[in-house]
């Protein structure tokens, strides 16, 4: 199972040496297209500032130096999210990983990741990804109708550049993954997409419920419905589990985590556990947040190039934001399903849409093939 960069984590590890997982904006909210559901979009104007420009190479050194004091020793793992964060400029990732070997001097062992919508990978960066071992989170809906939603600034599908960049990592070696934002019309056709992105030959997909603006109740065909995540989730479960029988698993992270819960394991994304984990959201001009949801003024932490990680993680507003979500409504202590589905799992999602009937309903359908799994 492989984190593909959605999301940064925090974790403690037995000796207690921290993990610490960074994700960074080096572009803020600037982006090169215009997905119809961005969510970045809502988050950056609810701020004052809607962005922040370029991280500057002052700034990512002190987030770098930070980090590896923070972490001393452990193990560090860099994330790059936007907006769009290859519009950054080849030079800045690869002055950002020197830096990084530069100053790695606690022995710290690294990895990196990277975000992105594909428009921008040409062979130049797919060597650089392969030779620093980047994984890559590539963005793609699904076939052409699928990727409906994913447009440029003119309006026009970038569904051809999408697979064109998978062709390219492909080609290079370069570990990828593919995440698929779940609208309406891709839960009503989740078995003609997943069909397509597994015959392309893809091996380790992600899809994440499309998410509503904070606050918005209104009708629109780009947000699930009840009915429809549950069909979604039956429909491509039962595709995830056909597919391991006959010998050609696809990992779905999203299941990967149910599978691993039922095993007795804990869920390696913190969507799924059910409370927020510590993790640190880097803006281009340093200031910090405690996750990518939440990039707004109200949840800042402070900026890098004043605090420390650590004074930042042990602030009143970051121990706060963890407690927000350990609240377990009534209904969810009394249900057969709270150990795997969590109270809805992740925060923001609960917040955008409730989806405890569709989570009813996958797991009563479901749960027999667990065992396929689990033995």
């Amino acid at each position: 199972m492989r984190q593909n960069g959605e999301k940064a984590f925090y974790a403690k590890k037995e000796n207690n040496v921290p993990d610490v997982s960074i994700m960074i904006k080096p572009v803020s909210s600037l982006c090169n297209m215009r997905c119809k559901y961005c969510f970045y979009h809502d988050v950056a104007s609810k701020r004052e500032a809607y962005g922040f420009g370029f991280m500057d190479g002052r700034t990512a050194e002190i987030l770098i130096t930070k980090a590896f004091d923070y972490a001393g020793g452990g193990n560090v793992y860099f994330t790059f999210q936007g907006g769009e964060p290859t519009l950054a400029g080849l030079g800045f990732f690869q002055n950002f990983v020197a830096t990084a070997e530069r100053t790695n001097t606690g022995g710290s062992q690294v990895y990196y990741s990277l975000q992105t919508n594909g428009t921008l990978i040409n062979e130049e960066w797919c060597a650089f990804l392969k030779e620093k071992n980047f994984l890559v989170g590539l963005s793609l809906d699904g076939n052409m109708d699928g990727n409906r939603y994913r447009v440029d600034a003119k309006g026009e599908n970038c569904f051809s550049k999408a697979v064109h960049a998978a062709d390219l990592m492909s080609e290079y070696g370069v570990d990828f993954n593919i995440l698929s934002v779940v609208t309406g019309y891709l839960a009503d056709h989740i078995e003609e997409q997943y069909s397509f992105l597994v015959s392309k030959g893809y091996r380790y997909l992600q899809f994440i419920p499309c998410l509503r603006p904070f606050g918005d109740k209104s009708d629109n065909p780009l947000y699930l419905t009840a009915e429809q995540y549950a069909r979604f989730l039956v429909t491509a479960f039962n595709k995830y589990v056909r597919d391991y029988i006959k010998g050609n698993y696809t990992s779905v992270r999203g299941f990967d985590n149910w599978v691993q819960m039922a095993r007795g394991n804990r869920a390696e994304q913190c969507g799924y556990s059910g409370r927020c984990s510590r993790q640190f959201v880097v803006e281009a001009n340093g200031n910090v947040y405690p996750c990518d949801f939440y990039c707004t003024d109200e949840y800042r932490l402070g900026n890098i190039n004043l605090m420390s990680f650590d004074a930042m993680a042990k602030s009143r507003r970051a121990e706060e934001f963890l407690k927000e979500s350990l609240f377990i409504p009534e209904k969810c202590k009394q249900c057969n399903y709270y150990g795997l589905c969590r109270s809805g799992g992740c925060k923001r999602q609960r917040e955008s849409e409730d989806y405890c009937e569709s989570y009813k309903t996958f797991f009563s359908c479901c749960l027999p093939l667990f065992r396929v799994f689990t033995g």
